[in-house]
């Protein structure tokens, strides 16, 4: 045999021991291949229909092996549907699956005896199905997904007690799958686990005490159906490591309560004593508890309160008896609360309650006894067109204890008697103080309404608004209450009785009719959209001169207590607040079911879309100076919120899709209907939850505490939005990174961390750049700070921000002639002065009858505000 024959030889049996190491696990193939088949659309693997040999060489896509056995199979959102094979856990060395995002179907095959799995994502599919045993043996489980999947869809399915032998668990989220009953106790054991998310699901009963054992940052058990889970959540306080905690659409009894409290206005006696998490493990004022900790008596006769009965009470199972007598409640008794079985007493006697009266079951002792709407045999009066309950009913408008300076006072008028001749009805309501104002009021107003009725007969009747003298000064305002009448001589069909409405409006708002709203916008035409929220459509609209506004219609299947609440709010608050960086409310409209808002028209829409979406809306990515201008804007528009307004206001849902853009790319804070007026001093106000998840605050997240540095917080987490480009939230990123303020408090102190999370689309060479978004990065680390007291107020972010924006400079050739101006001169002077500096053609300013050089508004429109209203 010569030299040539045995190299070929010796290549030979290399290549067959290289193909005898290379073959994959027969078992192994056995599992992929009936896998493949049962797929409905398997080439969508793109395997090698002839190959028996996953492992490779050339390995199959979406495969991983170690030597011969299969250890990762990858497939996320590849669009696969069909089931698993029934014997897939004996892929025995399988560590890493990802299954996620596609249309996997029929029963679970058990997991059981995988022991080597760490890594299993199973979310976003349409299993219908888990086996008792799925967790038996899976003790290296490190990160587990099953949300989104129909599981049990009929009965449920509970975590086994097999789940605590996976020790090593960081990560278990297994929300939207039907979990039912309550959680088990054996948490104590799983020390690693870190996150844990099980919202979305059918959970009932309390927070299991070995939660307090935990490190956990992540709690998600919002969105519980049926009654959801109840008691005390007092373990919260022993979790400390928790940056992210969601319980909202629970029954906790402490919830309950704190809305109940928020339906009746917060009083100042309630707000002090109703602390900690326990309302049975503290002295809460009027609260007493069973023997068994549960909340069953809430009495408080006598106590001055003011609002409306929260249906939230009934979910309180435990009440026995609820004793409200001698106070100044209003509107109907909530329905809901007739499911309390427990209830033997009932006492609403003493306030002005309204019908309709629900049917309480024969146990129940009802006393009510001087309510006058309930007892007479009168109908409910005509509801508001702004708001059918006294002004703080609900979360989500402004809390105020002082009538008299409560932006959304209605009062109602008779209007029957009016005849078709005279279709408004002009009522002047002021302090007694203001008297003499009031005489020079009323012939303007007399001549107007008469010029009005001559030379526009077709004009729709609307509401006339008057200025206040000074609209820092709550007593010296002027109100106008104007009656519309259907019939009068307007043209046009109006979606209401033929009964007048009657409304007081505060000087500064302005009612339009629907017809003018139809009109500029097309009759609310597809094509002039907007976009859509949760309240309901936005709309572009163009009036006769030109004029481009936005008008935001409620959508009629959102109408409830909660929307016509943030309609009443964005009113009473814009109404009361004018500066350049809050988006200005020109005016709105209430006729028949129809619930409008008008504001200025901001061409470049939400920041957000500049953020997020730039490039499939084919947009510029925002610069860097554009970006810093819009923080400076949006710091300066909530801190004259929170301290430069004659009130102090809480935004409550601060967000880049709430931040809108002008053609100048500068920035207004928008929707303000969540808005609270904020308490006195450094104290908090307890409330529902409400806003955004990403963007709350912790304390209020968890506690439903808010305070002005809530909104802080969520301004924090705008600068971190500017400065990565990532969303607040996004659950399609990786799950350290899913929550923004976590992550970026993990990468903002090292400077190679922060320049790679910073958005790809900015241009970080230059040096003063880098310096900058360093600043920035520390300003937002600052305002994301996990105590309300270690963060700043919006003035530091103004002070901080400021100076990194470009300011103006001096033209260096500017000639002296052209300012010499004889400033001692009067101003009447000094304005021929610069007409003759110009040398122009210009007419004489009359500076007795100035106002007339000013643009005036579009008519129909309230008058533009002054300086003084804005910073």
């Amino acid at each position: 045999m010569d030299a040539d024959q045995i190299i070929l030889l010796a290549a030979l049996l290399l290549s067959l021991v290289s193909v005898v190491s290379s073959v994959t696990d027969p078992n192994d193939f056995a599992i992929l291949d009936q896998f493949r088949k049962g797929l409905e659309n398997p080439e969508l693997l793109s395997w090698p229909p002839n190959s028996n040999d996953p492992c490779g060489p050339p390995s199959w896509k979406h495969v991983v092996c170690v030597g011969n056995r299969v250890t990762q199979i990858q497939v996320e959102n590849v669009g696969l549907k069909g089931p698993l094979p029934e014997n897939f856990n004996q892929l025995t060395k399988l560590y890493n699956l990802g299954l996620q995002r596609n249309q996997f179907n029929g029963k679970l095959p058990s997991f059981s005896g995988l022991s080597e799995l760490q890594f299993a994502y199973l979310d976003y599919n349409n299993f219908d199905s888990i086996p008792s045993d799925f967790f038996d043996g899976l003790v290296s489980l490190r990160t587990f997904a099953l949300d989104s999947n129909p599981l049990n869809a009929t009965t449920g399915w509970s975590l086994p007690s097999q789940l605590q032998d996976s020790s090593q668990l960081t990560t278990l989220s297994l929300m939207n799958c039907n979990l039912v009953g309550p959680l088990p106790d054996f948490w104590g054991t799983m020390p690693s686990l870190t996150s844990l998310k099980l919202a979305l699901n059918q959970i009932s009963g309390a927070l299991p005490a070995s939660f307090g054992n935990l490190g956990l940052q992540y709690l998600w058990l919002n969105g519980q159906s049926g009654r959801g889970m109840n008691g005390p959540i007092d373990v919260v306080a022993s979790m400390v490591s928790l940056t992210s905690l969601w319980l909202h659409g629970n029954t906790f009894s402490v919830m309950a309560l704190l809305e109940f409290l928020d339906a009746v206005n917060y009083p100042s006696k309630l707000v002090s004593s109703w602390t900690g998490n326990d309302p049975c493990g503290g002295q809460w004022l009027g609260v007493s508890c069973d023997a068994n900790k549960k909340v069953s008596i809430i009495n408080l006769v006598k106590s001055n309160l003011t609002g409306t009965l929260s249906p939230t009470i009934a979910n309180i199972a435990s009440l026995t008896q609820i004793s409200l007598s001698s106070n100044h409640l209003s509107g109907p008794i909530p329905k809901n609360w007739t499911s309390l079985k427990s209830l033997t007493l009932l006492d609403l006697s003493g306030n002005n309650l309204s019908a309709p009266l629900p049917n309480f079951s024969s146990s129940v002792k009802l006393s009510l006894d001087n309510n006058p709407l309930l007892n007479s045999n009168e109908s409910e009066p005509p509801p508001s067109p702004i708001n059918n309950s006294p002004p703080s009913r609900g979360s989500q408008s402004p809390p105020n204890n002082h009538p008299s300076t409560n932006p959304t006072s209605r009062s109602y008028e008779s209007t029957q008697g009016e005849t078709s001749k005279s279709s408004k009805l002009l009522v002047i309501v002021v302090p007694v103080a203001s008297f003499a104002a009031v005489v020079l009021l009323v012939v303007p107003l007399l001549i107007y309404c008469c010029t009005k009725r001559k030379d526009a007969p077709s004009q729709t009747p609307s509401s006339l608004v008057i200025h206040p003298r000074d609209p820092s000064d709550s007593d010296n305002t002027v109100k106008i209450a104007v009656a519309n009448n259907s019939n009068g001589s307007g043209s046009g069909s109006r979606n209401s009785s033929g009964i007048g409405e009657s409304h007081v409006i505060d000087a500064g708002n302005l009612v339009i009719s629907v017809q003018v709203l139809r009109k500029v916008t097309n009759n609310f035409a597809p094509e002039n959209e907007l976009g859509r929220g949760g309240f309901g459509v936005v709309y572009k609209g163009e009036l006769d001169d030109g004029t481009k506004i936005a008008v935001k219609r409620m959508e009629s299947g959102v109408i409830n207590s909660k929307a016509l609440d943030e309609f009443q709010s964005e009113i009473a608050v814009l109404s009361k607040v004018r500066h350049r960086h809050l988006v200005s409310l020109l005016g709105y409209s209430i006729e028949g079911k129809e619930r409008l808002l008008v504001y200025e028209y901001m061409p470049q829409g939400a920041l957000s879309k500049h953020l997020f979406h730039w490039k499939s809306l084919n947009l510029e990515p925002l610069s860097w100076k554009r970006r810093l201008n819009i923080a400076l804007d949006v710091a300066r528009g909530m801190e004259y919120l929170h301290s430069l307004a004659h009130q102090s206001f809480i935004h409550r849902d601060l967000k880049s899709s709430n931040i809108l853009l002008g053609d100048d790319f500068r920035a207004k804070v928008s929707d303000f209907g969540l808005v609270k007026l904020a308490p006195d001093g450094k104290r908090s106000v307890v409330t529902r939850l409400a806003g955004t998840f990403g963007y709350l605050a912790p304390e209020y997240a968890v506690m439903g505490k808010i305070t002005t540095k809530s909104d802080v917080f969520s301004f924090g987490v705008v600068l971190m939005e500017l400065l990565t480009g990532l969303m607040a939230l996004d659950e399609d990123r990786p799950e350290e990174s899913q929550y923004l303020a976590a992550w970026f408090w993990k990468i903002k102190s090292s400077s190679e961390k922060l320049m790679n999370a910073v958005d790809p689309s900015l241009d970080t060479k230059k040096e003063e750049t880098f310096e900058s978004i360093s600043i920035i990065a520390e300003l937002a680390g600052h305002c994301t700070a996990r105590e309300p007291s270690q963060r700043p107020d919006m003035g530091h972010a103004v002070n901080v921000l400021s100076p990194l924006v470009e300011k103006w400079k001096p033209v260096d050739d500017e000639k002296e002639e052209y300012c010499g101006i004889d400033y001692s001169l009067p101003l009447t002077q000094m304005v021929k002065g610069w007409q003759e500096a110009e040398e122009k053609d210009v007419s004489y300013v009359d500076l007795d009858n100035s106002k007339g050089s000013i643009p005036s508004r579009p008519t129909g429109f309230a008058d533009s505000f002054t300086s003084a209203d804005g910073r």
